[in-house]
């Protein structure tokens, strides 16, 4: 009697191939990676889960502190905290799904060389835990909102704010894909990990995370708006404090970089993935 396979294991044969029904199979993996990522990010610490909002409140404070008071910036009339909460609440959250998901191969080089799963689930899995991080953060900066508006700040909610989930979303695509493109690199180049951080750190000075788009030179205004990332901070907080430019044209750009990133990363992550553990 001849055995029905339940799945066969063999390399991939497009040039693209996302596996999204397989990843789909193993949807319950998934969460268990979330689960992990959750509980050992803090896991023996003092604070705990409060991280997640000391982090972007610490962060706001020194920003407040350096270029609002010290440089004097202009926050385009909104309130200094509330300005830089909203480009840090969304850069964080990107941030977060690009240092993370770069190192998804030698992060986890042990459980991959043991058993067979889509490997596309760990870097699913670091965004929607990278997710709760943010919905926290984002819980904090609607407290902050309400409370500025019952104190009278010129503060308002516009319809863009409806588009927050679009924006979240281009932003996880984003980060994934460029985390995907750099563990992809790592396993061959290692030099570029330890580059990641301060990568990071200059690309958020790239951004309107520090300055409003508003006060910028025409030419520069569109050299930052070419910054993928940059749009999608411009319309977060022109949505939800109702100041700011509102880029739909970069943002429709945006989307397409994103995209185009994640394709790419994709396709060097399965080429990657036949040998990375011969190089890791």
């Amino acid at each position: 009697m001849a055995k029905k396979w339940t799945a066969i294991i063999e390399p991939p044969k497009k040039i693209v191939d996302l596996k999204l029904n397989e990843v789909w199979r193993y949807r319950d993996l998934i969460w268990l990676f979330v689960k992990r990522d959750f509980t050992t990010r803090y896991k023996q610490t003092i604070l705990g889960p409060l991280w997640f909002l000391i982090q972007p409140l610490f962060i706001t404070i020194a920003q407040t502190f350096i270029f609002g008071n010290v440089a004097g910036l202009s926050t385009d009339g909104l309130p200094q905290v509330l300005f830089y909460m909203g480009g840090n609440v969304l850069w964080l959250y990107f941030s977060t799904c690009l240092t993370s998901t770069s190192n998804t191969f030698r992060g986890n080089a042990r459980l991959f060389g043991k058993v067979y799963f889509p490997r596309l689930t760990t870097p699913i899995a670091t965004a929607i835990s990278s997710l709760i991080n943010f919905g926290i953060q984002f819980l904090m900066f609607l407290g902050f909102i309400l409370f500025f508006i019952i104190r009278g700040a010129n503060v308002h909610i516009t319809w863009i704010a409806a588009l927050t989930p679009l924006i979240v979303l281009q932003t996880a695509i984003l980060g994934v894909g460029c985390g995907i493109v750099i563990s992809a690199l790592t396993t061959k180049y290692r030099d570029l990990q330890v580059m990641v951080s301060f990568g990071v750190m200059i690309w958020m000075y790239l951004s309107p995370v520090i300055v409003s788009g508003s006060s910028l030179s025409e030419k520069t205004y569109v050299l930052m708006m070419l910054n993928p990332v940059s749009p999608a901070i411009e319309l977060f907080r022109s949505g939800w404090l109702g100041s700011g430019t509102t880029p739909f044209l970069f943002w429709g750009i945006s989307w397409v970089v994103s995209i185009a990133v994640f394709l790419l990363g994709t396709i060097l992550f399965n080429r990657i993935e036949k040998t990375f553990m011969d190089t890791v």
